[in-house]
């Protein structure tokens, strides 16, 4: 007896089925709740005049990204604790590959390096603070198309009523 076999093409389940983790979320700078939308509107973190521009809500799920005024004053802390674990790993590989030593200057060769790599990261990872502090607050959710479809009835059925 024969087996009915349908070929799909890779094209027709590219993204079905496949959730991403955190991390991955986290660097490619997606939507916390549903991990598939855009956050940024230009995704160049070196478009320095576009650097903070976000969506007001997801494209996807609709989760809104800035949740109160002012709620991007935390990401200073979490860019600072950043920045910091940067420049430690740093100094702990420089340490163990070139070492260090009173005896000349390898400490500031040190210093000028990882003070370049700060300011040519400080785009990226301004705004990989911004996407870890909104996923501080916004956790990924398996049933926001469900919730997504019950918020539009509800407000929809406010704007009918009034």
């Amino acid at each position: 007896m024969g087996r009915n076999i349908i070929k799909v093409s890779p094209a027709e389940t590219a993204g079905k089925g496949q959730e991403h983790n955190y991390f991955w979320t986290i660097f490619n700078q997606k939507c916390p709740q549903c991990r598939k939308g855009e956050l940024f509107k230009v995704k160049n973190p070196y478009r320095l005049k576009t650097l903070f521009d976000m969506y007001d809500n997801c494209p996807v799920c609709g989760q809104r990204t800035e949740i109160e005024p002012g709620f991007y004053y935390g990401t200073s802390y979490v860019s600072y604790a950043l920045t910091v674990a940067f420049s430690a790993s740093t100094f702990v590989a420089w340490w163990v590959l070139i070492g260090l030593s009173t005896e000349d200057n390898r400490i500031f060769w040190w210093l000028g390096i990882n003070g370049a790599f700060m300011v040519l990261l400080q785009p990226y990872l301004m705004r990989l603070s911004r996407v870890m502090w909104l996923s501080f607050f916004v956790k990924y959710d398996d049933n926001w198309k469900l919730q997504s479809k019950e918020k539009q009835e509800c407000s929809d059925q406010r704007y009918l009523t009034r």
